[in-house]
């Protein structure tokens, strides 16, 4: 496995392509190629994702075309995002794949415990011949989304014929998720600590004292 990991991810590295032309509306232009986009795969499918934020204020000086930042699964703010993944697969280029944006809800501990809470955006079934699959979304609220890929398009039933990219909106979920047991330990460990001190300074003045 680690050797096909490998693989795949110098096979992905070769394989990175900025967003075309497009019915997105402005294209991404893209400052350094080589920084773009994350590796996301499950059991049978990877794809080489990328987001970007359209930007909220005009671009000056030297941008004076539109330059999209790209993220990965941790987007800072919300606005109209755009989507982008390479298809490392290349069979796969001839296989319908439909597109669902949708907002989701963590509801347990496991990283796949997500429930569905509304569609921001749906693309009907179509061939990516190009190798690269775009779609986009107004993300107006933070919190977690997914971009669902259905590999097959309508007869995608299964769910390992879907590759669900999560991805969250706001400050990084890495640092708002502490868990409760890290938090008592934390509230704990402080006046331990001061207790702690307070007892050596107190046994140190004693026995100088004595």
């Amino acid at each position: 496995m680690k050797k096909i990991y490998f693989v795949t991810t110098i096979i992905s590295t070769l394989l990175l392509t900025s967003c075309n032309n497009d019915k997105l509306g402005t294209p991404p232009q893209i400052a350094d190629i080589n920084s773009v986009g994350c590796l996301i795969a499950n059991d049978f499918y990877a794809v080489h994702f990328s987001a970007y934020l359209k930007p909220t204020t005009p671009l000056e000086g030297n941008d004076r075309e539109a330059l999209l930042k790209p993220y990965c699964q941790e987007l800072p703010s919300v606005g109209k995002a755009y989507f982008s993944a390479d298809l490392i697969d290349r069979d796969i280029r001839k296989t319908p794949i439909a597109i669902r944006v949708v907002e989701i809800e963590k509801i347990g501990e496991k990283p796949s415990d997500f429930k569905e809470i509304r569609t921001l955006n749906e693309v009907q079934p179509k061939i990516y011949s190009n190798g690269v699959v775009e779609t986009q979304a107004d993300l107006d609220k933070l919190g977690d989304y997914s971009l669902i890929l259905a590999i097959g398009g309508d007869e995608a039933i299964s769910e390992e014929d879907r590759l669900k990219i999560n991805f969250h909106v706001g400050e990084s979920s890495i640092l708002s998720e502490l868990t409760e047991n890290m938090q008592i330990a934390i509230a704990g460990g402080i006046p331990a600590l001061i207790a702690f001190i307070f007892g050596v300074f107190y046994f140190r003045k004693k026995s100088k004292t004595h």
